[in-house]
């Protein structure tokens, strides 16, 4: 991306706060690919075989990030953030879906071709149980929730999340450090 993009993309980004809908359909060229790498990053983790596929979670995304109406984009980073948290609580949703059909929830049954195909539910589970583990730490450290989305969720640099947050980079390895270890033994309890 070339040095003047993250300026236009700042400037479009005001625009759509300032209620100029017409920026909607011009700012997409402009960060589609990237959304699509943090996209391609989340589905990375998840279970093999997910049914969702990078384009529409980059779709479905876009279409909630453009329909924010408190949001105040302030620039790039902060609406990659933003936009790491809706791909974030997308996946949830999905994985949580999941879950619940795995326990018969609207269950149908499957020709043993299809059968085969199904395969391990625990990228899922362990997807649900990293969300547990964020939403007690948001409740008792929100920023330290809030840099782990940014960094592990929405693959912004330590750089980038210092200035989505308006902290020294120094704070945000401290912070990233001590929520990676909170979570960890967290999870590993579990």
């Amino acid at each position: 991306m070339s040095q003047e993009a993250p300026n236009e993309i700042t400037q479009m980004l005001i625009e759509l706060t300032d209620g100029n809908q017409e920026v909607v359909n011009q700012i997409l060229p402009h960060i589609y690919d990237e959304l699509k790498r943090l996209a391609s990053s989340y589905l990375r983790r998840e279970r093999v075989n997910h049914t969702l596929q990078p384009t529409a979670l980059v779709h479905e995304a876009y279409m909630k990030l453009i329909d924010q109406k408190r949001v105040q984009w302030q620039n790039r980073a902060h609406f990659f953030g933003i936009a790491a948290q809706v791909m974030r609580r997308i996946l949830m949703d999905h994985a949580r879906k999941h879950q619940a059909d795995k326990r018969g929830g609207e269950a149908e049954k499957l020709p043993i071709e299809e059968e085969i195909l199904v395969v391990s539910h625990e990228k899922s589970a362990e997807l649900i149980a990293l969300d547990d583990a964020l939403q007690t730490l948001a409740a008792m450290d929100e920023q330290k929730a809030k840099i782990v989305e940014l960094r592990y969720f929405g693959g912004l640099s330590i750089e980038e999340t210092a200035e989505v947050m308006g902290v020294s980079v120094p704070t945000i390895n401290r912070q990233w450090r001590m929520a990676k270890a909170w979570l960890y033994s967290q999870i590993a309890a579990e």
